[in-house]
């Protein structure tokens, strides 16, 4: 579940030299990031979610880049329903951290959600601001996931740059 960095030896106390920090920021492009959007439920969102999964790239490697893919609609990829579920099970399995968009509802995202939280994933849920009384309460009431509300698309960043440390 955690990334896969090595300890490094500070060079002084508490600090790193510029080399460190680069070999940090380098061993973090192992990191694997399941990011979990509406498909079918709505692609209202689709222009957010590219830019996610853009930020997310700096980060490590996106499994489900296609999220953020402007030519995908709401009747999803041209893929069997079976072969969807196997393959994104497999690459929540996979992935480090599980970080979804629930700003948009959808039963997908929600399931995804359940599975990686019973995998044992360290999961951020994210949504926009002023869509509170879409979100659902078994999504906010639950205390092994971590949500935030988002104003606009920096703050989404931030977020997910806090919780990816």
């Amino acid at each position: 579940m955690g990334s896969r960095l090595r300890p490094l030896r500070p060079t002084r106390c508490c600090t790193f030299s510029a080399s460190e920090v680069g070999r940090v920021q380098l061993l973090n492009k192992d990191m694997k990031i399941y990011f979990a959007g509406s498909i079918r439920g709505g692609r209202d969102d689709k222009e957010v979610y590219r830019k996610i999964v853009n930020h997310l790239k700096k980060h490590g490697e996106v499994l489900t880049e296609h999220i953020g893919s402007q030519d995908l609609s709401e009747l999803g990829e041209k893929k069997s329903p079976q072969g969807v579920y196997q393959r994104d099970i497999a690459w929540i399995a996979e992935a480090d951290f599980f970080i979804a968009d629930v700003s948009t509802p959808s039963l997908g995202v929600g399931y995804e959600i359940a599975k990686a939280e019973e995998m044992g994933k360290k999961i951020l849920c994210l949504y926009y601001n002023g869509r509170d009384e879409r979100i659902s309460a078994m999504v906010k009431g639950n205390s092994n996931l971590t949500v935030k509300e988002y104003k606009n698309i920096e703050e989404a960043f931030s977020y997910i740059d806090d919780f990816l440390q």
